[in-house]
Order: structure tokens, then C-alpha cells, then sequence
């Protein structure tokens, strides 16, 4: 059974940072990506970052540019994501998402596997 599983949501004021944390039970494949959407109350899931597991290639939400860091440690099938300079509005449930076979990052039906979802909430 697939597990993915995350950690290091919580509150913070805005300009404080937070370290997101995921980690697989999924065998890597050249193909093989990790990405983190999230959602708010009352709007859709939206894409944040993704990376590439065997290039590390990595792409992002233009509004977290410069201010988020996704990597990976391939050792520790664990995905992270750096976030610095919070605002209130990146107050979300962030959820991690893997799966082999992903063509394209930034949209959320290319992954099969789903973590239970993490709360970041920033306040103003």
C-alpha cells in the first residue's frame, strides 16, 4: 500500500517561514515527480510547486517564486517545502502528491497518490 505521508504545517505570522514535509513508500522512476497543491476555503486546488524526481527539475506558482523551495532527498524518499515571508494568503491546506508517470506538473490529475493534507495558516 502506497503511503504518502506529510508534516510541518502550523500557524505563523505573515514573514515567518515554515518547512514542509513529505515522505514516500513509492519505488522512483525516471519519470517518476512529487508536487504540492493546496487549497482554501471555498476555492479550487491550485498548484504551488513540483520537481522532477531524477532531473530536479522544479517548477512554481508565480506568486511563491523567490519566496518558496521545493527539494528533494532521494535517500529519504522525502519531498520538503521551504516557505519564507509568509502572507495571509497563503493560508491553506497544502498537500503533497506523487506518482510515476507525470507529464505535466502543474496539473493536479497527473498524480494518483495524495497525502491527508497539512494546515498553514498565516496571520496578519
Amino acid at each position: 500500500q502506497v503511503q504518502v505521508v506529510e508534516s510541518g504545517g502550523g500557524l505563523v505570522q505573515a514573514g515567518g517561514s515554515l518547512r514542509l514535509s513529505c515522505e514516500v513508500s513509492i519505488r522512483t522512476t525516471s519519470t517518476f515527480a512529487m508536487g504540492w497543491f493546496r487549497q482554501a476555503p471555498g476555492k479550487d486546488r491550485e498548484f504551488v510547486a513540483a520537481v522532477r524526481w531524477s532531473s530536479g527539475i522544479t517548477e512554481y506558482l508565480d506568486s511563491v517564486k523567490g519566496r518558496f523551495t521545493i527539494s528533494r532527498d532521494s535517500a529519504k524518499s522525502t519531498m520538503y517545502l521551504q516557505m519564507n515571508s509568509l502572507k495571509p494568503e497563503d493560508t491553506a491546506v497544502y498537500f503533497c502528491a506523487a506518482d510515476p508517470l507525470v507529464i505535466r506538473l502543474r496539473d493536479n490529475q497527473q498524480y494518483k497518490y495524495w497525502g491527508q493534507g497539512t494546515q498553514v495558516t498565516v496571520s496578519s
